[in-house]
């Protein structure tokens, strides 16, 4: 609960900061049915944030890194919307574009877990080629579709939004099998000693596939998310830069990027801190050009706050300062003098 404190102050404070600026901010009204409101809008725009976080989430626990979970986002959009835009039914086109994102997963796991690649490395190559492929599947256009069912995926409300409702999901469900199972043991031990964890009965090399191609799901949902809310799949803009973000709320909520500790609540807290900052930007009125780095002058205060050499620095010690003096180990001649 402790690594949460700081997290949670600064998820805090932000939405201070904005109910300051916008005395209105925490205002929700329901209006034909629908939830609406600031708080709304923050989780419904922090929805595939937080998805892809949750399966970054996974594969930092076993040591590794996904940084191509952006172009995964992106080829699903445009899988989805190419083949919606060419008559094909919107179950269909989305079912194929998650299928296609299973594979680009097992792809990831393969480089990393059998031929053992740097997973940076790994996922570098699918994050350059994976723009690649979207621009050739809309072929350098944007793809423009007109679809109700799709259209629900990204903008649709059952009370609160649909995509509010998939990531709770989906997190509950991640949740319930990695803390409620052995498989959250499993993951850790595997992110601590992946070479012991095999030696002691553990498929690391399983696990570690299992999560990259989860982390590919989850990235090919969040590009649904992100191509529906505009009914279009931009395959230059979508996801952009969003495995940033991902892994920056994954960090903000405690997780080791040196492996074998993870919290999904610190995910959903440290997706809510990014979010929150973004909308905090546009409140406050911070200039365009400084965005980003305000927004990285954040990120790093909240990380530095939680640094264990600062945090360790800040307590005193408890105790003599001076480690006891180990007594000299007598002689056998002596002891039996005695």
């Amino acid at each position: 609960m402790k690594r949460l404190l700081w997290p949670l102050l600064a998820l805090v404070a932000l939405l201070l900061l904005n109910f300051v600026f916008t005395p209105s901010f925490f205002s929700l009204r329901i209006q034909d049915g629908h939830l609406f409101g600031s708080l709304v809008d923050i989780l419904r725009n922090g929805a595939p944030t937080l998805l892809i976080a949750l399966g970054m989430t996974l594969v930092i626990a076993t040591r590794g890194i996904d940084l191509s979970v952006g172009a995964v986002a992106a080829i699903a959009g445009a899988v989805a919307c190419t083949l919606i835009a060419s008559g094909q039914n919107a179950f269909v086109a989305m079912a194929v574009a998650l299928v296609l994102c299973l594979v680009l997963g097992v792809w990831n796991g393969f480089l990393v877990s059998v031929l053992g690649i740097q997973p940076i490395i790994a996922t570098l190559v699918l994050m350059t080629a994976g723009r690649g492929v979207a621009m050739l599947i809309t072929e350098g256009q944007i793809v423009t579709v007109t679809n109700s069912t799709f259209s629900k995926v990204g903008a649709g409300f059952v009370v609160l939004p649909i995509a509010i409702l998939i990531s709770l999901v989906m997190l509950a469900a991640v949740a319930l099998l990695t803390r409620r199972t052995a498989l959250g043991m499993l993951i850790e031990a595997v992110g601590v000693n992946p070479e012991a964890s095999r030696l002691a009965g553990v498929r690391s090399r399983t696990i570690i596939w299992t999560v990259y191609v989860f982390c590919a799901l989850c990235a090919g949902v969040a590009g649904l998310m992100i191509a529906s809310n505009v009914n279009a799949a931009d395959a230059n803009a979508a996801g952009l830069w969003i495995e940033m973000d991902a892994i920056l709320a994954v960090v903000i909520g405690g997780t080791s990027l040196a492996g074998g500790r993870y919290s999904l609540t610190g995910t959903l807290i440290g997706a809510m801190v990014i979010q929150t900052l973004t909308t905090t930007v546009y409140t406050i009125g911070v200039p365009p050009e400084t965005t980003l780095v305000f927004k990285s002058a954040v990120v790093i205060a909240v990380c530095l706050l939680q640094a264990p050499r600062l945090t360790g620095g800040l307590r005193r010690p408890v105790g003599p300062t001076t480690p006891p003096v180990a007594a000299m180990p007598q002689k056998p001649q002596e002891a039996g003098a005695r």
